[in-house]
């Protein structure tokens, strides 16, 4: 079986449940979402690499270092728990609490702990009596079928859920992968993007589950920008409840054939994220190759992503080359003026330092494109990488002058 696209998002591999439900911490729409599998979950996660996370992510890390399994995770949108002193990590502390508690009452189990997530405004303190109202309020709605509400539960800025899930045959059996994302602004790489819960009925240790997280997290929403901010809330969880029973292991073919289906799914859920950006307009992804290493080819294809130039260009649709070419100059990577040579969809606008005389004028058409592509060739070895990223707009600045972080 090739991979299978299906509905359901987090809930679409068996044995996964999940709710969401409004507690009123934004002013109208859903805000907490529980997930969770009746048999525990092996889990592992990636953060923020914010100097100055929120409790969510300082809590979440703590229990993933010291239990082996969890029940699943509990997430609000509204407040970020950030910047909130000892009432913050006490009030993050009794949301997993409570999370916990229900989770093993409904489902007659030794208590687990249960991650956190929080996503919204920075400095205010969770209203903590609201979040206790509604885990018991989720509690009542946990379903099969709850993967969309839960999406919704998580969204900010958002102006849609983003829901994926993928099926992929494993030793002759069906192994599901499910997730949902949130984030429409203070995208930046290395994860600090966005929040991403990511499940599988596979049965996965959490150190098996870290080695798969790792390079699919790096090759998706680590290749991504919206507006170059890193986030102090975000993380990417992956929970594996062992529903299948198809263990994978790493650098086994079971590990292998998981790791595309995994690779897939951040990257589409990744690129949902980029489409919905604050304000976006149309969105890009530049390929650089012929970089001298991979890592250098990161170093260009961020400074690309990131610079505000290019993606002024990108909202006006002016195939100003000249851009790329400072991006790439100052990006630190291995370059060479003679060498470079850069692409606009299928027009060739510099080929090895010299520029195409029509080049302007024929890429001012698939630069207007809502889904831009453009290619840079290094030319000096075999390196290469991949950003997408969207447009500055008008709207992206009223949003965010309009909107209290």
């Amino acid at each position: 079986m090739d991979l299978e696209w299906v509905d359901g998002g987090v809930t679409a591999p068996p044995g996964f449940l999940a709710a969401g439900v409004r507690c009123g911490l934004k002013s109208k729409g859903r805000d907490l979402g529980l997930l969770g599998s009746p048999r525990g979950c092996a889990a592992a996660g990636l953060f923020t690499t914010n100097t100055m996370p929120g409790w969510p992510v300082v809590l979440s890390r703590e229990i993933l270092a010291e239990c082996d399994k969890v029940a699943g995770v509990v997430a609000n949108s509204g407040v970020s728990n950030v910047a909130t002193g000892a009432a913050g990590l006490a009030a993050a502390k009794e949301m997993s609490s409570a999370a916990a508690t229900l989770f093993a009452d409904l489902w007659g189990s030794d208590e687990r702990p249960a991650l956190v997530a929080q996503t919204g405004i920075i400095g205010e303190v969770p209203a903590i009596d609201r979040i206790r109202s509604g885990i018991a309020d989720a509690g009542l709605s946990l379903s099969e079928d709850g993967g969309p509400d839960f999406a919704e539960a998580i969204m900010t800025t958002d102006t849609v859920p983003k829901s994926r899930a993928v099926r992929l045959e494993i030793g002759g059996s069906v192994v599901t992968v499910g997730g949902a994302a949130k984030g429409a602004g203070m995208i930046a790489p290395n994860m600090a993007t966005m929040l991403a819960f990511l499940t599988t009925d596979a049965a996965l240790t959490p150190d098996a589950a870290r080695a798969l997280l790792v390079p699919a997290v790096n090759e998706s929403f680590n290749r991504i920008s919206i507006d170059g901010d890193m986030s102090t809330s975000d993380m990417c969880l992956l929970l594996a409840n062992g529903e299948s029973g198809v263990a994978v292991e790493p650098g086994a073919e079971s590990g292998r054939r998981f790791a595309r289906a995994l690779a897939a799914l951040c990257e589409a859920l990744a690129v949902d994220l980029v489409r919905d950006a604050e304000g976006v307009t149309r969105i890009c992804r530049v390929d650089v190759l012929g970089a001298a290493s991979d890592d250098d080819a990161v170093r260009a294809a961020r400074a690309v992503a990131e610079s505000p130039l290019v993606k002024s260009a990108l909202f006006g649709s002016d195939p100003n080359w000249g851009r790329l070419w400072m991006a790439v100059g100052k990006s630190g990577a291995r370059a060479d003026a003679s060498r470079l040579s850069i692409r606009i969809g299928d027009v060739s606008v510099l080929e090895t330092g010299t520029p195409k005389p029509e080049g302007k004028r024929l890429a001012a058409g698939p630069m207007g494109e809502p889904e831009v592509r453009i290619t840079i060739d290094l030319g000096l070895g075999d390196g290469r990488a991949h950003f997408w990223f969207s447009d500055l707009t008008y709207e992206y600045v009223k949003i965010n002058a309009e909107y209290h972080t």
